[in-house]
């Protein structure tokens, strides 16, 4: 069953579920320069003490008043502090030098200091305690023309019109901003790196490849259909438009990838798929080297299937598995999204802190949680209340462009985010990805919404 508008009926897939290795616990690493310390280094300060004796009220209060904009965008996580002569401000004194003592602290120029701000403290009130050791201190801006795509559908643009059962409306891409993508991309390019995907393969139907937006993003393809079932290319080519339309090419959509390679892999056809087809496509997109395996499919009440489940549990040893959870409430979360390696999808509609009516949850008799949402659309199926322009907007063959929903287009945002990490930090296993995704989700409405911005953030640090 692939989770479009449409259901389709999938052929049975007998599917057994086996225990998985335990979790491996992420090694700490440093990949994003702006945390890397060069030149002055904490064992080359004096011993910590006059930051460590300031209060978070104290160091607000005994701060002087500065031109600082800390509601301006600036990268999380440090401060610049400017010394000596020609930057107007003093040089370090004993008292200046302890105040730095226990943090990491990286020469950026003559004069110029990038300084990380301690665990637990926010920049300002960091900064607050520089300033009251006599530092001049200030927010290292973030300026962010080159992770701003031009595409007219992303955020802020003016938007893509589409046909609607209302009328015609322009559309933006709003569910970039809320998984926090445009900050992920600053983040990436804050860090001297170009957003870009890990190689992620989609289990799917065909792809329209002559799609404008899908130029050079297609690196392999390959076909699993049984040769009974009928090709389609509606749902393939939205799903892989999510995380692979081309951004920043002043046309379309923005892909959330930006760039990367994407491997399509066609298993599904307008009578759905099988173990067979699924298990070759899994080993295929390991063959071809995928650090993240995106499935746009499954099926309801599957409780075995010793095939699927063996490709499943290899193909996690080198590459993130994303799935899917389904998109009928009472049915628990599908297979193969409830396999234990596979990190299983929920949508959320237009809020989200609220499940979309149609998407898959854990029940009573397939207990199985979801491990993540995103944002999905709001109207599939008989949702009440909802309208198409609460959809997504998304990729369609023939150039096209089409408003759907479906947790079918919620994982793909997942994948792109996974590939997003294993492309900035590819020391990472699959394991550790993992585990720092899903450790970074944003929680404040009660769900574990996908959170790109925090998930880049924790794969380079």
């Amino acid at each position: 069953m692939t989770f479009t508008r449409a259901a389709l009926a999938l052929p049975c897939l007998p599917l057994l579920l086996l225990a998985c290795s335990a979790p491996t616990t992420p090694v700490p690493v440093v990949v994003c320069p702006q945390s890397v310390s060069t030149g002055l280094s904490a064992s080359s300060l004096q011993t910590p003490g006059a930051l460590s004796s300031l209060g978070v009220a104290q160091a607000v209060a005994a701060a002087s008043p500065v031109a600082a904009n800390w509601s301006a965008p600036h990268v999380a996580g440090r401060v610049l502090v400017t010394t000596g002569a020609g930057s107007g401000a003093p040089s370090l004194r004993a008292q200046s030098l302890e105040a730095l003592g226990a943090v990491s602290v990286q020469t950026v120029m003559p004069g110029l200091l990038r300084v990380a701000t301690p665990t637990g403290q926010s920049d300002q009130v960091f900064a607050a305690g520089l300033r009251a050791a006599g530092l001049h201190v200030q927010p290292d801006y973030l300026y962010r023309a080159l992770a701003t795509p031009d595409d007219p559908g992303a955020p802020g643009n003016k938007g893509i019109t589409v046909a609607t059962a209302q009328g015609t409306k322009t559309m933006n891409q709003t569910y970039l901003t809320r998984i926090a993508a445009p900050q992920a991309w600053a983040f990436l390019r804050a860090c001297g790196k170009t957003p870009a995907a890990a190689s992620t393969a989609m289990l799917d139907t065909a792809v329209d490849t002559t799609h404008p937006e899908l130029q050079g993003r297609i690196v392999n393809q390959m076909s699993y259909l049984p040769s009974t079932f009928t090709q389609t290319q509606d749902h393939g080519t939205a799903t892989t438009g999510v995380l692979g339309a081309t951004t920043n090419n002043g046309a379309g959509l923005a892909g959330l990838t930006w760039s990367g390679p994407v491997v399509s892999v066609e298993v599904l056809g307008a009578e759905g798929t099988s173990t067979s087809a699924v298990a070759q496509g899994v080993n295929y997109a390991v063959q071809k080297g995928a650090k993240v395996i995106n499935m746009s499919l499954g099926a309801a009440g599957i409780t075995s299937d010793s095939v699927l489940d063996a490709a499943l549990t290899a193909a996690a040893n080198s590459a993130v598995l994303v799935a899917a959870a389904g998109n009928t409430p009472g049915d628990g979360v599908y297979y193969p999204a409830s396999h234990p390696d596979v990190i299983a999808v929920g949508a959320v509609g237009v809020k989200d802190s609220v499940l979309a009516c149609y998407s898959a949850r854990p029940s009573a008799k397939l207990p199985r949680k979801l491990d993540i949402v995103a944002p999905g659309g709001a109207s599939y199926g008989t949702c009440a209340g909802t309208v198409a322009t609460d959809d997504l907007l998304l990729l369609a063959p023939g150039g096209g462009y089409a408003l759907e929903a479906g947790t079918s287009f919620s994982a793909p945002l997942v994948s792109g985010v996974a590939a997003l990490m294993r492309a900035a930090n590819p020391a990472l296993t699959a394991a550790q990805t993992k585990t720092l995704l899903l450790g970074s989700v944003n929680s404040a409405g009660g769900l574990p919404l996908l959170d790109a911005n925090a998930a880049v953030q924790a794969a380079t640090h």
